[in-house]
């Protein structure tokens, strides 16, 4: 491999890292716009909403991924299955809340249920996806070589990221258990199932 084509490889790394960093972080800050609203508002999850952040969960697995290895096909195709997993989710809970007179579920954002902003979410994840595949299509094409390591900065961007995943993932596991338990979740949760208090 020549300079030209080592320097434009690394570049392509650079912009991969940032770009999915970034898209890890936008789910970081769904997942815990989510947890906030139900731990401060009292809005429990209903089943439809704990796919939906499953598929958010998942999706952010592909983007981590990418950001601790780099690029992969395999990662894109995990953001790829989970967005379409998600937009399943969400789209029909819009559809159960269509009709004229309906008042829909749970609270607004800007004008729009949490279902709407997640199904226009996952839409973006598959136009990300799209997106990114082209970026990375040099990277993608050749032989995984490590060409130098990566920079500090991205080393402590890409520990922080993964830990704050790795702990809102936690929290949502329990925040699902505490709904759930471990059988069928209520269609209409009005409280916990499970309570880690009395």
């Amino acid at each position: 491999m020549d300079y030209s084509s080592r320097s434009q490889s690394t570049t392509g790394q650079g912009i991969s890292f940032w770009l999915n960093a970034f898209a890890l972080a936008a789910v970081c800050g769904s997942l815990l716009e989510a947890l906030y609203w139900q731990i401060f508002f009292n809005e429990l999850p209903c089943p439809l909403c704990q796919l939906q952040r499953v598929a958010l969960t998942l999706a952010g697995i592909g983007m981590m991924l990418n950001v601790r290895f780099g690029a992969s096909p395999v990662h894109y195709a995990i953001i790829l299955a989970s967005a379409l997993g998600g937009a399943a989710a969400s789209g029909r809970q819009i559809l159960l809340h269509i009709a004229p007179g309906d008042t829909g579920y749970g609270s607004t954002l800007f004008g729009l249920h949490f279902y709407t902003w997640g199904f226009i979410s996952f839409v973006v994840m598959m136009v990300f996806c799209a997106v990114m595949l082209c970026v990375d299509r040099n990277q993608l094409s050749e032989p995984r070589v490590q060409l130098s390591s990566p920079p500090q900065l991205n080393k402590r961007i890409a520990t922080v990221l993964i830990g704050l995943f790795f702990l809102i993932t936690a929290a949502n596991l329990i925040s699902a258990i505490m709904v759930c338990q471990f059988g069928s979740c209520p269609d209409n949760p009005t409280e916990y199932l499970w309570k880690l208090w009395p």
